[in-house]
């Protein structure tokens, strides 16, 4: 399991065992954040990739 997937169970452990409202609506948020942020990090790795081994990018 990575770091990812941890956090999101933890979360989504904390969700259903809260019994506020407020705390679950935070906890919800946070999960979404983590994931947004989750989806960034893998799109910016991508991106990298692609420019490090686009031939239009290399030079002598």
């Amino acid at each position: 399991m990575d770091k990812e997937e941890w956090v999101l169970t933890e979360l989504e452990s904390m969700v259903v065992n809260s019994q506020d409202y407020k705390q679950k609506a935070l906890l919800k948020a946070t999960i979404r954040l983590i994931k947004e942020q989750y989806k960034r990090i893998s799109q910016m790795e991508g991106e990298l990739d692609g420019k490090l081994w686009s031939p239009s990018n290399w030079s002598n």
